[in-house]
C-alpha cells in the first residue's frame, strides 16, 4: 500500500476521518475538567494523571485531523474547489494551532498541585494574558479550525459526497460548543462530529481506488512539436 499512492492516501483519509474525531470525543469524557471544578488548574490538579491522558487526547485529535482535513479537500477538487481550498486551509491552520495551546495543561495541573486554587488561577492567568500568547497563539488562529471543518464538510457536501446532515452535525457540535460553557454539555456536542466524520471516513474507504482516483482531473498531453 506504501507504494500505491492511490490506496495510501484513500485509506489514510479514511481512518483518519474516523480516529480524529473519535479521540476528541473520548478526551472529553475523561478530561477531569469536564466533571469537575471549572477551574482547570483545581480539577487538573486532582487528578493529574486524567488531565494528562486527555491532554495527549485532544493534541493527536487535533493534529490528525488537520491531516485529515487534506483528505476532504481531495474530495472537492472537481466541485465547490474554491471553497474546499479555504475550508481546508483554515481547518489545517486552526488545528494545529489548537494542538499547540494543549502545552498549558501540564503546567496547569502542576499549578493546582502545588498551589492554592485562587493562586494557581491568578498565575495561570497571567501567563495567558500575556499579548504574545494571546495574538501568536489564541486569536484568532484557535477558532479557524472549528469555523474551517463546518465550512469544508459544507463544500464536501456541496460536492456531492455526503448528505446535508453531515455538514449539519459538524456545525451543531463544534460553534454549538462555543454557546455553552465547557463541562457535560460539550460531550454530546463532540460526539456529533464523530459521527459525522466518521461516517464520511466509512464511505471513504469503501468507495475503492477507481473512484478516489476519478477526483484527479484528466490532463491533456502536450502535442509534440513537429519537425520542420
Amino acid at each position: 500500500m506504501l507504494n500505491d499512492q492511490v490506496t495510501f492516501r484513500r485509506v489514510a483519509a479514511g481512518v483518519l476521518l474516523i480516529v480524529a474525531p473519535l479521540l476528541q470525543a473520548v478526551a472529553v469524557v475523561v478530561d477531569p475538567g469536564t466533571w469537575g471544578d471549572e477551574r482547570e488548574a483545581v480539577s487538573f490538579g486532582a487528578n493529574p494523571a486524567l488531565a494528562q491522558l486527555q491532554s495527549v487526547l485532544y493534541h493527536w485529535s487535533w493534529m490528525l485531523m488537520a491531516v485529515a482535513a487534506l483528505g476532504l479537500m481531495h474530495l472537492t477538487r472537481l466541485r465547490a474547489t474554491r471553497l474546499g481550498h479555504v475550508a481546508g486551509a483554515m481547518s489545517v491552520l486552526g488545528f494545529v494551532q489548537l494542538s499547540g495551546l494543549l502545552l498549558i495543561d501540564p503546567i496547569e495541573w502542576w499549578l493546582g498541585q502545588h498551589h492554592p486554587p485562587e493562586e494557581a488561577q491568578r498565575v495561570l492567568d497571567e501567563m495567558l494574558n500575556l499579548p504574545g500568547v494571546v495574538f501568536g497563539f489564541q486569536m484568532p488562529w484557535m477558532f479557524l479550525g472549528m469555523a474551517g471543518m463546518p465550512l469544508l464538510t459544507a463544500a464536501v457536501w456541496r460536492a456531492g459526497f455526503v448528505g446535508w446532515w453531515v455538514p449539519l452535525l459538524v456545525t451543531a457540535g463544534y460553534l454549538g460548543s462555543f454557546a455553552v460553557p465547557y463541562g457535560p454539555a460539550t460531550v454530546p456536542l463532540w460526539a456529533a462530529p464523530a459521527v459525522a466524520l466518521g461516517w464520511t471516513g466509512g464511505k471513504v474507504l469503501r468507495m475503492g481506488d477507481a473512484a478516489w482516483a476519478g477526483y484527479y482531473r484528466a490532463v491533456s498531453p502536450a502535442p509534440e512539436s513537429t519537425p520542420r
